[in-house]
Parts: C-alpha cells; structure tokens; sequence
C-alpha cells in the first residue's frame, strides 16, 4: 500500500519541503494509524526546516516528515491496542517525533484524545498544542475583570486565543495586528481596541485609547522593539508573560527597572509547563473541553497538504492569520 506525504532531504527554504509518495506506515505495539485530515504547522518547524537551531527540539536526522499535531480518523491500530479505536475520530500531538506532514500517520495509543463529531479537525489541531500552551499562558496571567491586557499579534494562532480568554475573563483588551484584514478579524473577537503595529505611532494611539487605564497585563510573544513598548506601558504593579520573540529578539530591561515599578515577569517556555501539575496532557484536555463548549475558538488558516512549502513560505512572512493547517 502507497499513500503521500512531505518529505525533507536537506535543511534549507521552504522549497526543500517535497510532496512525494511512500510507503504506508504500519501500526506497531501499542500505535494506531491515523487517517490525517488536518496537521498542525508551526513557526518552529520553519526554523528547523532551515536548519536553526530548534529551541527546545533538537534537529531532526534527515530525511524527515515534519510535523506534530494531527487529527483525522483511526484506520488500523496495532497490538496490545483497544480496536474500539478503530473509526474514531481524533487529535494527538506527536511529542518529540515528527511525521504528521502526511496522509497516514502512527500514532502512540496513549497520546490520543477522540473529538466529539461536532469538533473541526483543523480547529481541533489548533487546540492540540497551540491550545495547551495558551492555557499554559492563561495560567500564569491569572486574569481577572480589573485587568487591562495588552496581546501582540493577535490575529495569530495564540493571540487570537488570549484575546478571546481576556474576554471572557471581563478584562479590557487592547490587541495589536498587522494590516487592515487582522485588525479587522480581531476587532470581531470583541477587543476594546485594535491597532495596526506598522502604523507608526501607535504607542500614542493606544495610550490615548486607554483613556487614562494603565496596562496591568501584557502578553509578550514578539521581543523586540515591540516587546519593549508594551513593558513601557505596564502600569506599577504590572505583570508581563513572555512565550515567545517573533521579531528575532527577546525583549530588553533591566532588573532595576523590573524591581522599581514592582513587576512580575514570568517566562511560560517548555520546562515551566512540562513542570506543572497535570503536565500537557492536562492541558490538552482543557483546551479540547474549552473548544467543545466554544469558550475558545481559534483562527485557522488551512493549505493543501500538497502545498506545505507554500504555508511554511506563508507563515515566514507574517501572511496568515491564526494557525496555519495543513489538510488531506
């Protein structure tokens, strides 16, 4: 049996990504195969295409499938595995390994969880990994209806999300997006205010918007001078979440400077949230339960499977809004 999927044979840009037919995968102990209907596509995966260094996940040995959150259906399941799996719908994140880039993928039994026939595989993806860490975030923030939040990029995959959970929370949301199309789609979560970033002066515009709040939360997954700005506007007292620094850089204060207006930075990486209690599968749960009630929905942005290299080009350079998928 043949199927296709993405293989990649040399780091490099994103043409390096190639469409090809394989070999069907065979469920081993305690695996099963999924039918992928959607998977998952992040910015990491384009760093580690082009052979920078992976952060938290070392560089794969080539040649690879890519990718490491998938949903679709199960259609074969290995030994030692319930076959009341077999026909399920599902969604699992694929942890360390890789290989959802594709039409068939193995999957362990354990990693699992079956979606309610209402759930969107591509919406469900979103929530796999992009949703836990939001939630991981979420946690730290602590929200409450006194906050006044600022959340960069959110047209993106998490900030879509933390829009939507300030919301809910009560707070007032100050949101930040590029061009008229996010900030109009973002406006449509319910933020208080929305601004183009590449507008200059926009720091003025949001300080005037806030009409004498002062910022008590700020999501920082940009760095940069972006990143810098919104610490300047957190009021005394404030508390600023990094996750992240798109612009290439982490943002830049000083301990002085953290220590004379009383603020709480906290860093919500990988080895804070695989240190929780609960661990990610608990947080896989509550970001699947919180998407099934429509307490959080993200954008997605879907590409055929096919065209893997066309999203990682897309997603590169800021062209997409909410999570990119890629779908069979």
């Amino acid at each position: 049996m043949r199927t296709h999927a993405i293989r990649q044979y040399e780091f490099g840009p994103a043409e390096v990504l190639r469409f090809e037919e394989v070999p069907a995968p065979v469920a081993g102990r305690g695996q099963v195969r999924v039918r992928v209907a959607a998977a998952g596509v992040h910015l990491l995966d384009t760093s580690i295409r082009s052979g920078q260094s992976g952060g938290p996940m070392p560089l794969p040995r080539l040649p690879v499938t890519p990718g490491r959150e998938v949903a679709g259906v199960v259609d074969a399941v290995g030994d030692g595995v319930d076959a009341g799996w077999l026909g399920k719908r599902v969604v699992a994140h694929l942890g360390m390994t890789s290989g959802g880039y594709a039409e068939l993928v193995l999957v362990n039994a354990e990693s699992l969880h079956e979606l309610p026939g209402e759930v969107e595989f591509d919406k469900a993806v979103a929530m796999i990994g992009t949703g836990r860490t939001t939630l991981a975030v979420l946690e730290l923030a602590d929200l409450t209806e006194r906050d006044v939040v600022l959340v960069p990029a959110a047209a993106g995959g998490m900030g879509a999300l933390l829009v939507q959970a300030a919301r809910n929370a009560g707070a007032f949301v100050a949101a930040l997006a590029g061009g008229a199309e996010k900030v109009a789609r973002v406006r449509d979560l319910g933020a208080d205010v929305v601004l183009d970033y590449r507008v200059e002066g926009w720091v003025g515009r949001l300080t005037e918007a806030l009409a004498g709040r002062e910022l008590t939360v700020f999501f920082d997954s940009v760095g940069g001078e972006t990143g810098r700005a919104g610490f300047d506007l957190l009021g005394l007292g404030g508390r600023m979440m990094m996750f992240g620094y798109s612009a290439g850089e982490p943002t830049r204060f000083a301990a002085a400077e953290v220590i004379g207006r009383g603020l709480t930075v906290s860093a919500a990486f990988r080895a804070r949230i695989l240190n929780r209690p609960g661990g990610l599968r608990g947080l896989e749960t509550e970001s699947l339960a919180a998407l099934a009630k429509g307490e959080l929905v993200p954008f997605t942005q879907t590409f055929p499977l096919a065209q893997a290299a066309a999203a990682h080009r897309a997603l590169e350079t800021r062209g997409t809004v909410g999570k990119v998928v890629l779908v069979s």
